[in-house]
């Protein structure tokens, strides 16, 4: 141990000599808020927090801390919802420094952005260029692009645009050993061998850390119109998915849903919304339809197609926002909806996906199973679903101890997870594996993927020392001691 702590205070004066004192934080008071994640169900420790300022200083820490054997964890923006970026041990690299809009290239619809570059923030440099970078997130006003490419993001645009991996042209990325590959090619077709960018779009920082990215921009939507619509059940709701897919085609752009209790939450906590539509329903649907063409009469789409539900019975009530304050006072019923669950108590939460197909079926039969394995749970089910990815969260029965709900998190974890599976599905489908479903992913994931899995880690990583104990690695393997405390959800 004093060896240990000896090399520990030698790399911290090899790095402060290098990235300067600023840039290495040691004490509590500077690096608490790097250790926690957002939900606070993970609380973790590290030796130091790095803030390098470009490239050259993150490829010095990297290939100093891979000369000492101390682990790294990269980390944005901290918005990750399943542990990702706690540290247990080593490091914690930030990027929040590298932020700068390297290039724009309007001919070739590509924005080249820094890891460190807010959400947002790219989303106002394509707009100031007369560019759309479609990825819209609740949280884009303080997640990072690096936070987003390594979770492979999705957001509620996905339907129509992709989520990080199709938005992604190519990577710069600095790898285990310190070396830097430079992939920042705006090519829209490249047959040289392996897509290495796809390897590290989705891999939550354990294979190596993204430091910039060149990005697909889009025209931009110069006509938009959004409706919020009240449906008997899930299954009328994905008939509707089908009609507006088939009739309003790529001008389709999101379609959200949320069940009958996601709403009234809202309107309990959010006393300002006001009421969308004049009763209550089991299931709504959040529709944008949206074109770059000024000229596209999509009002009278909407209303066309609405209309045509109505007198099927597909849809029970209607309403299209007339202006662009409504239309977003309808969306912020869509976004307000994981902040406001929260204030319901305790909230297992399951991120999922499912053939669209199936995405109803899911619904019911889940909803189902959990209200006959605990009477009272309150289900709470909304999402993308024209993408097939549903937030299946679970709030406590009203008069439950929140800490003794939170103890069957597991419980419903197998009870969802394998409906999920059995329906071909995915047990993550844009949060991404982290710590809290590390030991699910045995349970789903293919032997044989898995094992693929581990030779690529091993492979680009054969230190570990890349968030170790993250995705694939499990907990006896990680470096550090794992010393998880459940809190607020």
């Amino acid at each position: 141990m004093a060896t240990q702590a000896i090399d520990s205070a030698a790399l911290i004066r090899t790095l402060t000599a290098r990235l300067g004192p600023g840039s290495v934080l040691t004490e509590a008071g500077d690096i608490g808020g790097y250790l926690v994640e957002t939900r606070g169900l993970y609380q973790g420790q590290a030796l130091a927090v790095l803030r390098p300022r470009d490239l050259d200083e993150v490829a010095f820490a990297v290939r100093s801390c891979a000369e000492a054997g101390v682990p790294i964890v990269p980390q944005g923006g901290n918005t990750g919802l399943v542990g990702g970026g706690v540290p247990y041990g080593g490091v914690v690299l930030s990027l929040a420094r590298l932020d700068r809009i390297r290039e724009v290239e309007a001919v070739n619809a590509t924005i080249t952005v820094e890891a460190g570059c807010i959400l947002k923030s790219v989303q106002e440099a394509a707009d100031r260029a007369g560019y759309l970078f479609p990825l819209s997130l609740a949280s884009e006003g303080s997640c990072c692009i690096g936070g987003n490419l390594a979770t492979n993001a999705g957001g509620t645009a996905v339907l129509r645009y992709g989520n990080m991996r199709e938005l992604t042209l190519g990577l710069e990325v600095v790898l285990a050993d310190g070396r830097i590959w430079n992939g920042l090619k705006g090519l829209r077709k490249d047959n040289t061998g392996y897509d290495l960018k796809n390897l590290f779009i989705g891999s939550e920082g354990t294979l190596g850390i993204i430091t910039a990215a060149v990005l697909k921009l889009f025209p931009k939507a110069h006509t938009r119109v959004t409706a919020f619509v009240g449906c008997p059940s899930p299954h009328h709701v994905l008939k509707v998915f089908e009609r507006l897919r088939e009739r309003a085609s790529d001008q389709l752009t999101a379609f959200e849903t949320m069940a009958d209790f996601g709403l009234e939450i809202i309107l309990k906590h959010r006393p300002a919304a006001p009421r969308p539509l004049s009763g209550r329903h089991p299931f709504y649907a959040l529709i944008e339809l949206s074109s770059s063409q000024k000229d596209a009469d999509l009002q009278s789409l909407m209303e066309t197609l609405l209309g045509e539900g109505l007198e099927e019975g597909l849809i029970e009530d209607a309403v299209i926002g007339s202006s662009e304050a409504q239309s977003q006072a309808l969306w912020a019923l869509r976004e307000d909806l994981s902040e406001v669950q929260r204030l319901e108590g305790g909230s297992i939460k399951h991120d999922v996906a499912v053939p669209v197909s199936r995405v109803a079926e899911f619904i019911e039969v889940a909803t189902g199973a959990c209200e006959a394995e605990m009477p009272g749970i309150r289900v709470c089910a909304f999402g993308h679903i024209g993408d097939g990815n549903i937030h299946f969260n679970l709030s406590q029965p009203v008069s439950m101890d929140k800490s003794a709900f939170l103890a069957r998190w597991e419980h419903f974890n197998r009870i969802v997870h394998d409906i999920v599976n059995g329906m071909n599905g995915s047990i993550s489908a844009e949060h991404g594996i982290g710590l809290i479903k590390l030991d699910e992913l045995p349970h789903y994931k293919d032997p044989v993927a898995l094992d693929l899995m581990r030779s690529i880690k091993r492979t680009l990583d054969p230190q570990n020392i890349l968030n170790p104990g993250k995705v694939v690695t499990t907990r006896a393997d990680s470096p550090a001691a794992f010393s998880e405390t459940a809190g607020q959800s």
